[in-house]
């Protein structure tokens, strides 16, 4: 893990997704509230809401619809610190369909 780890949540100023967009980053900054160095929010436009941890797209609008916070908390630990428990987020993936 590097000593940097930086989220940014892309959103479209257009379609006034700011609220959105901010209610994530806090879900996050609560959750990873040690882990993460950095977190912002970038405006946008024409529709975007993309999430990147370390510039790596993990979440786009476009191609999976907006998220829910428990699935973009998953893939932010994979990222910034494996391992670390969910809580009540992980649970809800060992239901079997």
């Amino acid at each position: 893990m590097s000593d940097s780890q930086r989220v940014e949540i892309e959103y479209c100023t257009q379609c006034r997704w700011l609220p959105r967009a901010a209610w994530l980053a806090q879900e996050l900054l609560t959750t990873f509230e040690t882990e993460l160095t950095e977190l912002a929010l970038k405006p946008g436009k024409g529709g975007v809401f993309v999430v990147r941890v370390n510039d790596e797209v993990v979440w786009d609008r476009r191609e999976q619809g907006f998220p829910e916070p428990t699935a973009v908390k998953r893939l932010v630990r994979d990222r910034v610190a494996p391992g670390k428990p969910l809580g009540h987020s992980d649970r809800a993936t060992d239901v079997s369909p």
